[in-house]
């Protein structure tokens, strides 16, 4: 993917605050391709990963508290007006965006934590998918950018299935092909069966975007053996009766938690996402450090 320099130091930073909002912030997303309104339903900054390249300070946790659907519902209906109206393009952030990304592309469940784990997620989507409903907006996307540990819970079934109904896509993390690297890599106590478990039944139901990140841990790139077990992985979702309509192979773009993770380089990004197209067929996008 290519980005104008000037376009790549906007996509730099996804700060989770603007203004006096609580829940919903507005980023340039390199992923949409414009502006993206990320609603985060975990201020406590807990998460059942503690992935070794996230950006998010978890020594020092947020208030836990329940969510204001009332609040979250109307800062995401100002920052729609907003970015609609053109104003937010006045603001200090977001005065250099070209005019090609100068649009609203989607309204992304993420955060500083697994959004399916907030106890009413699916009242959460209701309320985003009304927002959408109300501005008229049929060309925003509703996006779950998740884990995919809670996708076996009734609950956030009743959620994704609300996001079906409201132009919603799932982008869903594999960040690995094997349960060692997978445990290296994104720290949790959840079996990496059970990942693959839910990307299987989720991508039954409904096309999935898998969202996938590859590093230098101590200076050491992404093993061969573990590619090829990744790609293993991704063809086995789709042997499984899966659809996958895209892979995002990324690299680090922002601060990681960890110093000792770093990105790959360009080069390295492509020749992965080469791969995951030769091995398995499937559309790939490629994301650079910069």
């Amino acid at each position: 993917m290519e980005n104008t320099p000037k376009a790549e130091s906007l996509f730099a930073v996804h700060p989770r605050s603007f203004d006096v909002n609580r829940y919903v912030y507005p980023v340039l997303s390199r992923r949409s391709g414009g502006l993206s309104l990320g609603v985060n339903l975990n201020l406590d900054k807990i998460c059942n990963f503690d992935c070794i390249y996230c950006q998010v300070d978890r020594t020092r946790l947020g208030p836990k508290q329940k969510v204001d659907v009332a609040r979250l519902v109307e800062e995401l209906e100002r920052m729609v007006e907003w970015i609609t109206s053109g104003r937010i393009y006045e603001e200090t952030k977001f005065r250099d965006t070209p005019p090609h990304l100068r649009r609203l592309n989607d309204i992304a469940l993420s955060g500083d934590g697994e959004p399916t784990t907030y106890p009413n997620f699916a009242e959460i989507v209701a309320a985003c998918a009304e927002v959408r409903r109300r501005w008229d907006l049929t060309d925003v996307k509703l996006v779950l950018i998740t884990n995919a540990t809670m996708f076996h819970r009734e609950p956030v079934r009743r959620g994704l299935a609300i996001l079906d109904a409201n132009h919603g896509e799932i982008w869903a993390k594999l960040d690995a092909g094997t349960e060692a690297y997978y445990r290296q890599i994104d720290r949790t106590a959840v079996p990496f069966s059970r990942i693959l478990a839910n990307l299987v039944d989720a991508a039954r139901v409904r096309p999935i975007v898998i969202q996938s990140l590859f590093m230098r841990v101590r200076d050491i790139a992404t093993p061969p053996a573990e590619q090829s077990a990744y790609c293993e992985r991704l063809g086995e979702i789709v042997a499984a009766g899966g659809k996958i309509q895209l892979v995002q192979v990324h690299t680090v773009a922002r601060q990681p938690a960890e110093s000792w993770v770093s990105p790959l380089s360009n080069e390295e990004v492509d020749a992965l996402a080469a791969l995951v197209r030769e091995r398995t067929g499937l559309p790939v996008a490629a994301y650079y450090s910069a």
